[in-house]
Parts: structure tokens; sequence; C-alpha cells
């Protein structure tokens, strides 16, 4: 019990010594994973609309490498995104290898199957009698589209907390792609498992604790909208 003791201690004392190094770590992790949430959330919102309402031979097919993607191994996501961008590849030029874009890349590969995937079932979901009303009023793709988006705003909220979820708590993909280079592609994550090898467990609590605060954060504030929207639109 003492050491559980001593290694929260420590985890403390590294907190209250916040530095430059701990800054960049929860800056880059902050730009890296919001920003394949986000990209993610752009192109995977309208294709969950289109699948949600088109009929097309092959449809099945496309959902079922939707529901494959929700569960792809991260490790397979960041060989095959690291093959892409390796000098060889057919990214290899751009010299992606081992930086924060890489890594973007990685991320919104695991995030967007999971906001197609649950989008759809959200909108999917939504009583007959809602789906026949916007049908009968003709509106504009996009109008519609706006429509189902706020008919099925619970969901789709749903499906970004959960996407930003499966990215900031990635380890294997981003450090595939992003070799835990202090400084400049070292992520929260990373560095836990980095401190955890060196047995400096103090100092991966403490990084835990702040990973741990980054979703607190993120999905209350989610989860806070899901109700606003609910109760107040």
């Amino acid at each position: 019990m003492s050491f559980i003791l001593d290694v929260l201690g420590d985890g403390f004392s590294y907190l209250g010594n916040f530095g430059g190094e701990l800054r960049e770590i929860i800056v880059l992790t902050l730009l890296v994973s919001l920003t394949a949430t986000v990209i993610a959330t752009v192109l995977g919102v309208p294709s969950a609309l289109a699948l949600a309402e088109a009929r097309f031979r092959g449809r099945g097919v496309v959902m079922t490498l939707v529901n494959v993607g929700m569960g792809i191994p991260p490790v397979l996501a960041g060989l095959f995104v690291l093959l892409l961008v390796w000098g060889s590849g057919p990214l290899g030029s751009l010299d992606l290898v081992f930086t924060p874009v890489a890594m973007i890349i990685v991320q919104t590969l695991l995030a967007l199957p999971i906001v197609i995937g649950l989008t759809v079932a959200a909108v999917s979901g939504l009583a007959p009698g809602a789906r026949e009303q916007l049908a009968a009023l003709r509106l504009r793709r996009f109008d519609r589209s706006r429509l189902l988006v706020l008919e099925a705003r619970a969901g789709v909220i749903a499906a970004v907390a959960a996407a930003f979820g499966r990215v900031v708590s990635e380890v294997g993909a981003v450090l595939i792609v992003g070799g835990n280079i202090a400084g400049e592609t070292r992520v929260l994550t990373t560095a836990i498992v980095q401190e955890s090898r060196q047995a400096r467990f103090g100092a991966a609590i403490a990084l835990g604790i702040v990973l741990l605060t980054i979703s607190i954060v993120v999905n209350g504030t989610l989860t806070w909208l899901q109700g606003w929207d609910s109760d107040d639109v």
C-alpha cells in the first residue's frame, strides 16, 4: 500500500511542477485528437446521411465495411498509414513519417467509421413520422440534411464523443506513425507508455490524470450539448 501512496505522491508532485514539456505534450494531444475528430465529423456526417437515405445495390457491403472499420485494430491502421507515408510509399514524397500530420491521418482513419456508423444508426432510428414529414416538405438536399442532423442530434453528438474517445486514448497507431519523439510527436498516451517502461510510475499516473481530465472536459461538454439540444431546441 505504501508503494501506491508513494506513486500517487510522486504523481501529484509531477503535476505541481507543471513545465514546458508537459505543456507541449498536452497541446499536441489536443491538436492531433481534436483535428482528427473534426475532420472525421465533417467527412463522416454527410456520408452517414447519404448512406441512411440511399438504397442501392451494395449498400449492405458498404455498411459492413463501416462496421468492420469501427473495430479495426489500431496497430493495423497505423501500419497501413505508415506504408502510405513511408519514403517509398504513395505519399512518401510528402515526408510525413513521424510527424503530427501522419498522426492526424491515422486518428482520422480510426474515427471516421465510428462517426459514420453511429450517425447512420441515429438517423435510421428516427421515428417514421418524422422522416415522412421531412419528405413531404420537398426540401433541398442541404436543408433536408440539416434537419435530419437536428432531429438526430443526440445520436450525432454521441457519435462525435465516441470518435474523440477512440482517438484521444489511442497509443498503438500513433506510436507507429509518430514514433513518440520528445518535443515533436509525443502525446499523452505515448508519454504514459514511455514513463511506465522506465518505471517512472508517478509521472505516468500524472499524465494519466491529465488525459482523464481532458476526456472528462470534452465528453462532459458534448453531453451538456446533448441535454441542451434536447431541452431547448
